[in-house]
């Protein structure tokens, strides 16, 4: 019983310190250069309506 403790303890701090390792042999890769998308077209600037006539 005593061996099952001491195993058990033991491969949850092997585990714990794998986690937190600095030794980390992996690379990340960057994503491929995409090209540029042409800018969205700007909608044209409408003039304003016209303000109504003053009624008197």
């Amino acid at each position: 019983m005593k061996k099952l403790i001491l195993a058990s303890a033991s491969a949850i701090a092997l585990m714990g310190l794998a986690a937190c390792s600095d030794t980390d042999n992996t690379t990340t890769q960057g994503l491929p250069d995409q090209e540029q998308q042409a800018p969205m077209a700007q909608p044209e600037p409408t003039e304003p309506a016209p303000a109504p006539a003053p009624t008197e």
